[in-house]
């Protein structure tokens, strides 16, 4: 391949600083960390405070361990030109609005969108497998008779519902290789060819052992989906549209969630095999929805500018964008800003997620999406057959299904106004104290003596709420700050460890939740609120010390906040101050 030419970045002062007001510290930066002229960012009154003064800046240069090519003469350089470019960079990140970015990134929008389809499928699968032990057809063919009907055993649901689960753990971590090989695209491509060949297993099962296999090998491939979604989404968009199209990955969860109970509420009546067969069949239908796109889909110019692909990365900024774009301002903050995690945190591989300053941003990553789990998530892969075991009729438990998860569609997208206004950390940690009262009160109102009808009905409506106030918070932030905490070089490896760790804790509830809700075994019904309101006040604790604000920050603003190991709940209140100087 052809050497090929790009922009050489300087070093700037030494004397940066970030000042973080709410404890009064000023935190020096290292001697060869950049320095931006940054502003006071989600609309603190104290971002007046100019800590910086034109007497501490000084002049730098780069050391030939820039990360960048290779072969370059210092005659080559336009330092001035360059210098420029990259404070234009950061004046545009900081002064576009959500509309000026969505104006002139449209394809950048579409893009991420379109990778994140894959999210449906991996949505789509273990909610379908969940609605199915409640299917007569299903539960005739693959169960056993109790009482007056036939239910699948507490082991066999816990076997099969497994299969997705443990899939995701092993298919997440292996998901982080071929997307540093082969880059976002190319993975992508062949998980979706991988699907549509796995789909047929569960198309022809007729015994449950078959089904597991086919639960298992589909959940080792639906598992990098989610992994490789928020990472293009992060990669492909600027700032303004970050928290959108990351969160977008929520909406396409709950999209496959509330698909599958559509299809299984429109089958479930049927006395043949097709009853189960035809859902899973319809799996094959967003593989011919993505299959004619797939060599269209821009490569992230995050990964072309780490593998020395300087003009590769430049034709995929400027197919993101929209035409006559000028995309040298953001091809130079990208290539500055992997400058500086070489320096801050060298190398790629899983080990670099627990080292240094990494530890604490996988961390974040993993316990934001942990907290999807222990605050009851999994309810909702059971929603129907919850409702079921409540005391609701089969018809209208499918019906209770539906209207569950199209609360959390309309949810998830009138969080995308809230994160317009709001903090990712204020949505965050308020919405899982919400979370905390409605499971405690569903606990409560199942304790009345005799359960009579309008205590199941009370019940069924709060987990309603309860899905509204989910979708509208924890659940779509969840992806905007794992990808923003995540830095750039582990990016991918830092969400397949963080979607991994959910996969585990799934297992764990995937072995739990049938045994608590069975009728043949624990049958808790509504007491499931006291454990899982117990389990989210534990994560609320760790929220609120841990989680910080990310809104409105470049990634190389995060990675100066988190070097300089400013305490979670003063990211909002810090300034990142100083100048881009020219070099001579």
């Amino acid at each position: 391949m052809a050497s090929q030419s790009s922009p050489r970045l300087p070093f700037l002062s030494p004397r940066s600083q970030v000042d973080c007001p709410d404890e009064g510290d000023i935190v020096h930066v290292s001697e060869q960390t950049p320095l931006l002229q940054h502003q006071q960012l989600g609309g603190d009154s104290r971002a007046s405070h100019d800590i910086i003064s034109n007497s501490n800046r000084t002049e730098g240069r780069m050391g030939s361990d820039s990360g960048l090519p290779r072969g370059q003469e210092e005659g080559d350089a336009k330092p001035g030109a360059t210098n420029v470019a990259l404070a234009e960079a950061i004046q545009m990140e900081h002064s576009m609005s959500f509309t000026d970015a969505a104006f002139t990134h449209p394809s950048a929008i579409f893009w991420s969108s379109f990778v994140s389809l894959g999210v449906i499928m991996l949505a789509f699968d273990p909610q379908l497998l969940g609605n199915l032990y409640a299917t007569p057809q299903f539960q005739r063919d693959f169960g056993y008779p109790y009482e007056d009907g036939y239910i699948i055993s507490a082991a066999w649901q816990t076997g099969l519902s497994m299969g997705n689960p443990t899939g995701q753990v092993v298919g997440a971590l292996l998901a982080g290789f071929p997307m540093d090989w082969w880059g976002r695209k190319w993975t992508f491509a062949i998980c979706v060819g991988l699907t549509a060949t796995i789909v047929f297993i569960q198309f022809f099962a007729r015994a449950l052992t078959v089904l597991l296999v086919g639960e298992l090998l589909g959940g080792l491939v639906l598992g990098t989906f989610v992994v490789i979604a928020p990472a293009y989404a992060s990669e492909v968009c600027p700032t303004a549209l970050r928290a959108h199209t990351t969160s977008y990955v929520n909406l396409c969860f709950v999209t496959g969630q509330l698909l599958a109970n559509g299809v299984t509420a429109g089958t479930s009546q049927l006395d043949t095999h097709w009853a189960y067969s035809l859902p899973f069949a319809l799996q094959w239908f967003w593989v011919a929805v993505i299959v004619p796109g797939l060599l269209f889909v821009p490569e992230s110019p995050w990964w072309l500018v780490r593998k020395g692909r300087i003009d590769d990365a430049t034709a995929s900024l400027e197919r993101l964008a929209k035409k006559g774009t000028d995309v040298t301002p953001a091809l130079a903050a990208i290539i500055e800003t992997d400058r500086l995690e070489r320096e801050l945190e060298s190398g790629t591989s899983y080990m670099d997620c627990f080292k240094g300053v990494n530890l604490r941003r996988t961390e974040i990553a993993a316990g934001v999406y942990c907290t999807q789990v222990l605050s009851g998530i999994y309810l909702i892969g059971y929603g129907t057959y919850f409702f079921e075991q409540a005391g609701l009729p089969t018809e209208e438990a499918f019906d209770m299904g539906i209207g569950f998860l199209a609360v959390g569609w309309t949810a998830t997208v009138l969080s995308w106004f809230l994160l317009v206004r709001h903090g990712r950390r204020t949505i965050y940690v308020t919405g899982l104290f919400v979370l905390i009262i409605l499971q405690l009160v569903i606990g409560i109102l199942d304790c009345i003596p005799g359960r009579p009808s309008g205590v199941t009905w009370a019940e069924s409506s709060l987990m309603l709420v309860w899905n509204f106030a989910y979708d509208l918070s924890i659940g779509p932030v969840c992806f905007v700050i794992m990808s923003e905490c995540s830095a750039t070089r582990v990016r991918s490896k830092s969400i397949a460890v963080a979607t991994a760790a959910q996969g585990v804790l799934g297992i764990v509830m995937t072995v739990a939740i049938p045994y608590m809700i069975n009728p043949d075994e624990a049958n808790m019904q509504g007491k499931l609120g006291f454990f899982f309101g117990g389990m989210a006040a534990l994560c609320f604790t760790w929220a609120y010390f841990r989680v910080p604000e990310t809104m409105g920050r470049t990634y190389e603003e995060l990675d100066l906040l988190f070097d300089h190991k400013v305490p979670a709940r003063n990211f909002k209140g810090c300034n990142v101050e100083g100048a881009v100087t020219n070099l001579e």
